[in-house]
Order: structure tokens, then C-alpha cells, then sequence
């Protein structure tokens, strides 16, 4: 029976589809790349790939250097995701919720958001033991090697389909078997929060609670520790912390939406 939708409708524009992926290969890249190295990656004919970022140049999505040799993210790019950050209820209600997370523990704490495999960091607060402040805001990490990911999944009918087939390890103490990872996210669902020590970073341990705003769930917090401070009553004031922080988060968002 006909729904009337054209076919067409239901394919991507090519073009679309090209400018897209090429800015997230853009972004996901650590230093300027080639128009070779771009082609390798991307598998587009060069000539199209070469107009392609010619255009992009002129509207300020990508920069090149001054020889026209490599190429990197434009600052439209952040412009944009500026304003994804500005106008998400979430980010605002969770803004000075963290700010308080961050002075009650004295920790590096963390809002983030599931994407397909990976979490995506929406806002952080730096412990003030830092005596270098960098902002993680828009970076990505695989979501079942992180506390933060894994609060989510837990909550989720369908987390298994979030999990690749292939758990490539980020540390030496990273869970790489499927049937070990699940478990863990079983015990997270019961205990109400996750946890993990060096799975994601050496010398780090983490600590998160979802935020049950919305079915399914899809962001968390968290509180990033080094081992060193992780003794079982700190563990236990964080997770009284967070679970205080997320009910105030998820009342502050309800509370906007009305």
C-alpha cells in the first residue's frame, strides 16, 4: 500500500551526505590533514573532494594553511555547536547543579550524552587540584568503556545494539569481553550508578548516575577521580552527591519544559 513518499525522498543527498562526512572526518582528525589523506579516508574522486573544500574554505567551515596544503575544522563549526550547547535544556539546567557537584566533592565532574557507540561531553567543571584547566566539551569516548556511558546503558532496553562487536581496550585494565562488560552494566542498573577504575584512563577512577529525564534514557554525570583520592568513603559521597545532583538536574529540566 502506497503512502504516498516518493522514493527519492527516502535516499540522501549525495552532496549532503559528502559535506557532512567530511566535516566529521575534519573533526575527528587531531592535526591538519591533506586532500590526499582526506581522498584515503573518505573515497571521494579528488577533483570533487578539492571543490568541495574550496567551498567550505569560503564559508568558513574548514580553514587552510597558507599554502593551501592542509586543512582543519573551521570556526562555524564552533559557532554551531556553541548554539547545540546554548539552547539544550539539559546543558542549562545542569549548569550551576554542577558548579555545585564540583565545590561539595572537589572533583572533575561531567554532563554527557550517548551518540550511537560513543558518549559525547556536553559540559565539565574542573576540580580545582588542576592546576591546567582543559575543557573535554564536544570530545567523544566509547561509551562501554566509560562510567558515564555505562549509566546510560544500563537504562536501556536496546543498550546492547550501542555496543560494537570489537572491544578494543584503552587501558591495560579495560573490560574486552562482552559477557564481563554486561555484567557490569547489570550490577550498574540495580546499584543505581557505574563505576570503573583505570578502564578508560591510567591512574583515574569514575563515577556516574543517569539522568531519567526522558525514555530512553540517553545522558549521565559524573565525577572523574584519581585513584589516589578513591577511598571508599569519598566513592560513597560521590555517589550520595551525583544521585542528589541528578534529581535536582531532572526536576530543573521538567520544571523549563512546563
Amino acid at each position: 500500500m502506497s503512502t504516498g513518499e516518493h522514493p527519492a525522498e527516502k535516499r540522501p543527498v549525495k552532496s549532503a551526505d559528502r559535506t557532512i562526512e567530511l566535516l566529521e572526518a575534519l573533526a575527528r582528525a587531531d592535526r591538519p590533514v591533506t586532500l590526499t589523506e582526506l581522498q584515503r579516508d573518505l573515497s571521494y574522486p579528488k577533483s570533487s573532494l578539492y571543490m568541495l573544500l574550496r567551498t567550505l574554505i569560503g564559508r568558513g567551515w574548514v580553514e587552510t594553511d597558507r599554502h593551501g596544503m592542509t586543512y582543519s575544522i573551521g570556526v562555524r563549526a564552533l559557532l554551531v555547536g556553541t548554539s547545540y550547547l546554548d539552547r539544550d535544556p539539559v546543558v542549562r539546567a545542569a549548569a550551576v547543579v554542577l558548579e555545585q557537584v564540583r565545590a561539595d566533592i572537589n572533583e572533575t565532574v561531567h554532563l554527557a550524552r550517548l551518540d550511537g557507540s560513543d558518549v559525547v561531553y556536553l559540559a565539565s567543571r574542573e576540580s580545582l587540584h588542576h592546576l591546567r584547566f582543559t575543557s573535554r566539551v564536544g570530545r567523544r569516548q566509547p561509551a562501554w568503556a566509560t562510567a558515564l556511558g555505562r549509566a546510560v546503558l544500563s537504562m536501556r532496553d536496546d543498550g546492547e545494539r550501542h555496543i560494537p562487536d570489537v572491544l578494543a581496550p584503552l587501558t591495560k585494565h579495560t573490560v574486552t569481553s562482552r559477557p564481563d562488560l554486561l555484567r557490569e552494566l547489570e550490577s550498574a542498573r540495580s546499584r543505581g550508578y557505574a563505576d570503573e577504575r583505570e578502564q578508560n584512563t591510567p591512574g583515574l577512577g569514575c563515577v556516574a548516575v543517569p539522568l531519567p529525564y526522558a525514555s530512553p534514557v540517553t545522558d549521565a554525570i559524573s565525577a572523574s577521580v584519581p585513584l589516589v583520592r578513591l577511598d571508599e568513603a569519598h566513592h560513597a559521597q560521590i555517589v550520595t552527591v551525583l544521585s542528589e545532583a541528578a534529581r535536582q538536574i531532572v526536576q530543573l529540566f521538567r520544571q523549563e519544559a512546563l
